[in-house]
């Protein structure tokens, strides 16, 4: 194997491993480093960018000058940004990859600068050398509101803000078939990796991740508030009508037992109605109905009032979750944005948690419902459609709703016989130290049952590289109020690499794709000499049943008509 050719991890062998142990002692790799830094812990201060490239150009000192693959080792720092689309702020390409980087600013965007919608730029990962710091470590992110923001700006005619596209959410928006788990941990592993089709000598390695499905007879009883946002602002249909669509949706799949409260917060806050057994489904449906907008927000009564709500029907054991439904954009009120984020957050360890339900455009705060998402250990969405509602609310309930883990750590320790360096594919945002894999007061994500998780990696494999490649831990807590975290452990074995790229699963080739779509549409330096024309043919040939890769497939398409993905094509093998 040509000595800096790149391996692109992207984690799928069918390795169903339940068990190293609920509680592992810490291993000596996971002393650790701080990766937000990426400076090792007890270790002399990151290098610079061209200190790195210099240690790999050692490493690889049998490089052919020809035709090499450049690399980027610059880390970009988050920057939000609101009512406009951020300042292009990428990693540099080295010299090759591209001679006209800044005529991607000219890439048309969907025009912000008349609203105020704010997202976050977390910039794109870069890569580490392993001889530096051999570990990766993050929280896991189900959420899908990246993927059905762009979809909404790919189909109204302009590419989605670069700020608004995080990978992982796109990857993550697709079903994948992993088995099912069948041992004492509700999740099952599964690894995988093949040939880049694109270019020669890189891989694509996956990690897939699998929570365990509840039938409705093993499912906990549910006990709902919703809180929604009924100022002016969410007056339009596709606002506060399609909420009221979505609530109805959801309503018609509860069983006895469960129940309903809805508070709204505008001009004034109001209880809309008291906790309620599903079973009165007209009360409830009327309740909605009766929903009117009008009046200027401020979030914090709201909230307070949906947690008053949430205690009164409050059931140890039972899956409790206030719901917000806004476009946020919310005045926080007398409050302080961190003091109201820290009661959300007292409220889940105390075992109610908090999902967030994203509705329109032309003000829409994605950073502030991520936000609020997060830090009340629920997940994140953007409902743009009554077909998205269904799929949420309907055929995607259990993993919307019901939490089987929290504070879900994944962390990679890379073997230094084998990985030269590495690049987690997104997950910007989902950075963890790694000292603190097994800090369980460091919040991370959860996952709901039924629910998938998908990771990949970029990798550059040393030659003659050592069978191990890695090795991957897994740390969780149960659902509910804190309780004792419990881990797994398992290996990446290179004889997990398939030879060829059409040997892979079609699961990891999606997986993928759509990694590779929201990388272009983000604009990373990573794909910036890759055609979109290539990716859609690719993509095709990946093409599972039913409608969601064809709907990738016309994103792609509506996306390339619009002037993304610069590249000019792959080189013929």
């Amino acid at each position: 194997m040509n000595s800096r050719h790149l391996v692109t991890l992207c984690l799928a062998t069918s390795l169903t491993l339940w068990g190293c142990s609920q509680k592992m002692d810490p291993a000596p790799i996971l002393s650790g480093s701080d990766h937000t830094s990426n400076t090792p812990v007890d270790e002399a201060p990151e290098a610079e960018p061209a200190d790195l490239e210099e240690e790999l150009d050692e490493v690889f000192s049998r490089k052919e000058a020809a035709g090499a693959e450049a690399i980027s080792f610059d880390h970009a720092t988050p920057e939000a940004t609101g009512g406009h689309m951020a300042p292009s702020r990428r990693p540099a390409p080295a010299p090759g990859l591209t001679d006209n980087l800044d005529d991607l600013s000219s890439i048309p965007r969907t025009d912000t600068t008349a609203s105020t919608e704010e997202y976050t730029d977390y910039g794109v990962n870069g890569f580490t050398v392993v001889d530096d710091d051999a570990l990766s470590t993050f929280s896991v992110d189900v959420d899908t509101a990246s993927y059905t923001v762009s979809r909404r700006k790919l189909q109204e005619g302009g590419l989605p803000p670069v700020a608004s596209v995080r990978v992982e959410e796109f990857v993550n928006y697709f079903d994948y078939d992993y088995p099912q788990p069948d041992g004492v941990h509700p999740f099952s592993v599964q690894l995988e990796a093949f040939p880049d089709p694109f270019r020669d000598g890189r891989h694509i390695m996956r990690v897939g991740l699998q929570g365990k499905e509840l039938t409705r007879a093993e499912r906990p009883p549910l006990h709902l508030t919703f809180l929604i946002d009924v100022s002016g602002s969410m007056s339009s249909a596709d606002k506060l009508g399609l909420t009221k669509q979505s609530i109805h949706m959801l309503v018609d799949t509860l069983s006895e037992g469960d129940t309903v409260a809805i508070a709204t917060y505008a001009g004034r806050v109001a209880e809309v109605l008291s906790p309620t057994d599903s079973t009165d489904k007209r009360r409830i449906h009327d309740a909605i109905e009766a929903l009117s907008s009008g009046g200027s927000t401020g979030m914090s009564s709201g909230i307070d009032l949906a947690y008053q709500l949430a205690q009164r029907s409050f059931e140890e054991g039972a899956e409790n979750r206030v719901v917000v439904m806004s476009d946020g954009d919310a005045n926080v009120g007398a409050t302080s944005w961190d003091a109201m984020l820290s009661q959300i957050k007292g409220h889940a360890d105390a075992g109610i948690t908090l999902s967030t339900i994203g509705f329109g455009m032309g003000n829409y705060r994605d950073t502030l419902m991520e936000q609020l998402a997060n830090n009340g250990d629920g997940n994140n969405y953007y409902i743009d459609s009554q077909a998205q509602a269904q799929r949420v609310f309907v055929e995607q309930m259990g993993a919307t709703i019901f939490t089987i883990a929290r504070d879900v750590k994944l962390q990679v320790a890379f073997s230094d016989d084998a990985v030269a360096a590495y690049r987690l594919i997104g997950y910007e945002n989902r950075d963890i130290a790694d000292r603190d894999f097994r800090n369980d007061r460091v919040d991370a994500g959860e996952v709901g049952a039924g629910h998938t998780v998908t990771a990949l990696y970029e990798v550059i494999l040393k030659e003659g590289y050592d069978d191990t490649l890695a090795s991957v831990h897994l740390r969780y807590e149960a659902p509910g109020a804190d309780k004792a975290a419990a881990e797994i452990a398992f290996p990446f074995p290179d004889d997990a690499l398939s030879e060829t790229e059409h040997l892979a699963s079609k699961d990891a080739r999606i997986a993928y794709a759509a990694a590779t779509f929201a990388e272009i549409l983000r604009e990373s330096p990573h794909t910036s000499e890759l055609s979109l024309d290539d990716l859609i043919r690719y993509t095709k040939s990946a093409q599972r049943p039913g409608g969601d890769d064809a709907e990738l497939i016309s994103l792609m398409r509506t996306a390339q008509r619009l002037g993304a993905g610069a590249g000019t094509g792959v080189a013929s093998r």
